[in-house]
């Protein structure tokens, strides 16, 4: 089976809002409900699990159930930081499913990945073990020499910018995160970087700059601006 673990775990403190921005209405309808329902859709996802702050699950579901998001099965609990949250639903989703199932792993906020980039996920999972959304990096990189200033310029040709979902079959992801456990690794931003500390090869699936992470106030806008667009091209 393939598996979404939709990580919602977060506060959001830099969008500057009172809820958290996995939870912020837009459109009259919550982000993260644009993000389950791609998955939702999509004809190769089995199931779905959430990992949820605290406080949340009740609303969660409630939303689950009103927007016919009927792939949802669980939801566990978050972490103190993203690589505790990730691992708390890897570790439920190891109780649940086979250890070769596929589980990508995806940030609530980004509501606006396609079912190509889902799609592109799961097969070069299947192929390689291992699927880490990318895009190539479009601009110019430095590297700080200080604070303030800098004498390096880093090769872009040699960039790739990671996104979600990133996918791995169940137990090796387990595995990853027992085994930084073990070594002390705690604080690993995202799975990509958990594997890479490890040692451990991964390879690349098909991104896209419209696949959009919601941290500031400015995403927001610009995703209000891709709904328009994406609703605009709906109706033509």
């Amino acid at each position: 089976m393939n598996i979404a673990l939709i990580i919602a775990g977060g506060s959001g403190q830099r969008m500057q809002q009172e809820i958290p921005k996995q939870f912020l209405n837009v459109n009259d309808k919550p982000v993260i409900i644009y993000t389950l329902e791609a998955f939702q859709s999509h004809p190769d996802i089995d199931k779905i699990g959430v990992v949820c702050l605290d406080g949340w699950y009740d609303i969660l579901r409630a939303y689950a159930r009103q927007y016919g998001i009927d792939k949802l099965e669980w939801i566990a609990p978050g972490g103190e930081n993203g690589q505790a949250s990730i691992r708390s639903g890897v570790f439920e989703a190891e109780r649940r499913y086979a250890g070769d199932d596929i589980i990508l792993v995806h940030d609530a906020i980004r509501p606006m990945v396609s079912q190509e980039i889902i799609s592109d996920c799961i097969v070069q999972c299947k192929k390689h073990g291992s699927a880490i959304v990318v895009t190539p990096c479009n601009t110019v990189v430095l590297r700080r020499t200080t604070e303030e200033s800098s004498q390096e310029v880093v090769l872009r040709e040699e960039l790739a910018v990671t996104q979600t979902p990133q996918a791995f079959p169940i137990k090796r992801l387990a595995d990853a995160h027992r085994k930084a456990l073990e070594l002390g690794i705690t604080n690993s931003i995202a799975s990509c970087t958990l594997m890479v500390e490890l040692g451990e090869e991964i390879f690349f699936s098909i991104g896209a700059e419209t696949n959009i992470k919601l941290t500031t106030p400015d995403d927001l806008k610009i995703f209000k601006a891709l709904l328009a667009l994406r609703d605009a091209g709906a109706r033509t």
